[in-house]
C-alpha cells in the first residue's frame, strides 16, 4: 500500500510540473502563474498542491532544476552518435535547436528566469548552465588535444552563443530557423578554430 501511495504521489507531482510548464507561452512567464491556476490545471484542489511543494518558488525551482537535466541528457545521448562520418557541431546544433522548437516553454522558462528579478531563480539557472558548462568542457578534454584551460573557455563560448541563438530561434519562422541553424554550426566552427590555434600556440586565454 506504501508504494501505491508512493506512486501516487509522484504521479500528482510530475502532473503539477505538467501544468505550470502548460501555462507558460510568449505571453506568460512563471512569476505571472497563480497556485489556484497550477492547481486546477492539474486537476487537483489547491490546498493539495502544499503536499508536494512549499510555495510557487518552490515549484519554479524545481522545474528550472527538471528543465536543465533534461537538456544536459539529451545532449549527452546526442554525443554518443558521435563518430568519424559525423560532425559533432552539427549534432550538436541541430539537436539544441530541435529541443528549443519541441519544447519551447522550458526553454522560455531557462531563459527568462536567467535575467529574472527572483535572485533564487537566477542562481537556479546560472547553476543549471554551469553543469551544462563543465559536461562540455570535460567532453572537450576527453576528446580533443586542448587543455583544460582551454577546454574551459571554448566550452563557455559554445554555450553562451547556443543558448543566445536558441532564443532567437524560438520565434523565428522556418526559413529563419534554417539559416540560424547555419549560422550558429559557423560560429561555433570559428570558436573551435580559434581554441585550436590558441592551444597549438601555448598562450594562454585568459
Amino acid at each position: 500500500m506504501t508504494g501505491i501511495r508512493a506512486q501516487q504521489k509522484e504521479k500528482t507531482r510530475l502532473a503539477i510540473i505538467d501544468a505550470a510548464l502548460n501555462q507558460l507561452s510568449a505571453d506568460q512567464n512563471f512569476s505571472s502563474l497563480s497556485l489556484r491556476e497550477v492547481a486546477r490545471e492539474a486537476g487537483i484542489a489547491p490546498t493539495s498542491f502544499y503536499r508536494h511543494f512549499k510555495d510557487m518558488e518552490e515549484l519554479g525551482l524545481t522545474l528550472v532544476d527538471e528543465c536543465g537535466m533534461t537538456l544536459r541528457q539529451l545532449m549527452r545521448s546526442a554525443r554518443k552518435r558521435f563518430d568519424d562520418k559525423t560532425s559533432v557541431i552539427v549534432v550538436s546544433v541541430e539537436t539544441f535547436m530541435e529541443f528549443v522548437e519541441q519544447n519551447p516553454n522550458i526553454f522560455r522558462l531557462l531563459l527568462r528566469e536567467r535575467s529574472g528579478t527572483s535572485k533564487a531563480f537566477r542562481d537556479a539557472v546560472a547553476r543549471e548552465v554551469k553543469y551544462f558548462t563543465v559536461e562540455l568542457s570535460d567532453y572537450l578534454q576527453q576528446s580533443t588535444q586542448l587543455t583544460p584551460e582551454v577546454c574551459q573557455v571554448q566550452a563557455e563560448a559554445l554555450v553562451t552563443i547556443t543558448f543566445n541563438n536558441g532564443a532567437d530561434y524560438l520565434d523565428a519562422d522556418a526559413e529563419n530557423r534554417k539559416r540560424l541553424i547555419k549560422t550558429t554550426i559557423a560560429q561555433l566552427r570559428f570558436i573551435a578554430h580559434g581554441a585550436a590555434s590558441l592551444n597549438s600556440s601555448n598562450d594562454s586565454p585568459l
